[in-house]
């Protein structure tokens, strides 16, 4: 089985190879093809690969190419991770918002907008190749924002791309930690848009134990997004929401952290992985090496600012081992082989939520089975939930709309009606400073 990756020069590919190699069962991936635009990202993540492969007998082969074309023929399963412009566009998105006085993180507000408007047009041109190329494939799409680019890619592609996250994955495992159950056999009632969901129940033998969590005080309080919202908020919620809601419930406070920062996130993880990139210029350097400690950097400075501003400390090194690898290898053998589970999935919505239309891009959990992902029945959302998710989908659909048609009119708009953009003219301003720094918005006019 032929699996191609999109954005393979990228840092995080090798969590992918990592989980393959622990694949051993008859229908696994046996070849594996990395694209990327630059051949020296390329180089590097293939040393870090054959580092991981040695001594495992039948792991996949690995080859490389920058022609999108050829990565796409013969596919059984794309994986798209792609960064359009980069991360120093995704610096840029904050910088830009951030004088605004608004938030620019790369899936939520004005950068995840931004980082949209330039994802869009890319994805949809993968999407009519594959169509074209590889029209059995099943493409799995990492790339953020993540529901937003899979619902531009399902336009063309149906259900056969379906986006995932490792967010809710670390949530539920986290709940079902600290209830002392085994996350591997918790059922969690989750719902949402992609960085924007709420877990409602998490039952263990068929019994909802949450309830037993927001009632016990010191319980709730000691996993990571208890210390991250605050008992009494998660209380007064009655759920637990996604770790990203921290943009929206404190969004002062998030914003002036960022602010304050020495530097950005997406500025960090630039000269982070600048560091890597060179450092494997070098023929003679641990390539494994040095990606474990850059890694291990990477995952100890997550959302770094939020936990900073809501004085929850250091991140529980259980939470370090990322997951959205794993969700990605059991999503591809329940489709290659038909070996039906249960996951948190980006799919089309159908009739799951009543207050979206069937087309929109929605987070739920999933039954998987060699046809696909199928949403499973949930109950609607409290009112202040489903009006942030209709709000937020209301600009998503802004957004594929500005990135079909061009307009900048539609981009402004799609930024004022952001719940996190407080102002039309900071809207047009946001308009005016990305289409000066990115190149990829060029097409806006």
């Amino acid at each position: 089985m032929r699996l191609t990756i999109l954005g393979g020069g990228g840092f995080r590919v090798p969590l992918v190879y990592g989980a393959l190699l622990t694949d051993h069962a008859e229908g696994r991936v046996t070849d594996v093809v990395l694209h990327d635009l630059d051949a020296g990202r390329l180089d590097a993540v293939a040393r870090v690969l054959a580092e991981q492969a040695a001594g495992v007998p039948d792991a996949p082969t690995v080859t490389t190419t920058t022609d999108l074309d050829e990565a796409l023929r013969g596919a059984d399963f794309v994986f798209s991770a792609i960064r359009v412009g980069g991360l120093e566009g995704r610096a840029n998105d904050e910088r830009v918002a951030l004088a605004e006085g608004v938030l620019g993180q790369e899936t939520v507000g004005a950068g995840g907008i931004a980082y949209g408007l330039r994802t869009v047009p890319v994805a949809v041109d993968i999407a009519r190749r594959v169509a074209r190329l590889a029209p059995d494939a099943w493409v799995i799409n990492f790339t953020n924002p993540a529901g937003l680019v899979t619902e531009a890619m399902s336009r063309h592609l149906g259900d056969r791309v379906i986006g995932i996250c490792d967010s809710p994955v670390g949530l539920g495992r986290r709940i079902a930690r600290v209830l002392g159950g085994d996350p591997k056999q918790a059922w969690i009632d989750y719902v949402g848009l992609n960085h924007l969901g709420w877990v409602r129940g998490l039952y263990i033998a068929g019994r909802d134990e949450l309830p037993r969590l927001l009632a016990d005080r010191d319980l709730l309080g000691s996993f990571e997004e208890g210390k991250l919202f605050g008992v009494d908020w998660l209380q007064s919620l009655g759920a637990i929401p996604n770790e990203y809601l921290h943009y929206y419930y404190f969004n002062r406070e998030a914003v002036r952290a960022y602010q304050q920062a020495e530097k950005t996130r997406g500025a960090f993880l630039r000269d982070q992985q600048a560091r890597f990139y060179e450092e494997m210029r070098d023929p003679g350097a641990r390539a494994l090496t040095a990606w474990d400690r850059t890694r291990a950097e990477r995952e100890a400075t997550y959302m770094a600012e939020n936990r900073e501003s809501a004085g929850a400390g250091e991140r529980d090194a259980d939470d370090l081992s990322g997951g959205y690898e794993k969700v990605a290898l059991a999503l591809m053998r329940a489709i290659a082989r038909d070996e039906r589970t249960t996951l948190i999935l980006n799919v089309r919505n159908r009739t799951t939520l009543s207050v979206l239309d069937t087309e929109a891009v929605i987070e739920v959990p999933c039954l998987v089975d060699a046809g696909g992902a199928h949403p499973v029945t949930v109950a609607p959302l409290p009112d202040h939930a489903t009006g942030l998710v209709c709000a937020v989908k209301a600009v998503e659909r802004e957004v594929l709309a500005a990135a079909e048609s061009g307009s900048r009119t539609t981009a402004v708009k799609a930024f004022a009606l952001h719940p996190l953009v407080d102002s039309v003219n900071v809207a047009r301003r946001l308009v005016e400073g990305y289409t000066a720094v990115h190149p990829g918005l060029s097409y806006l006019k």
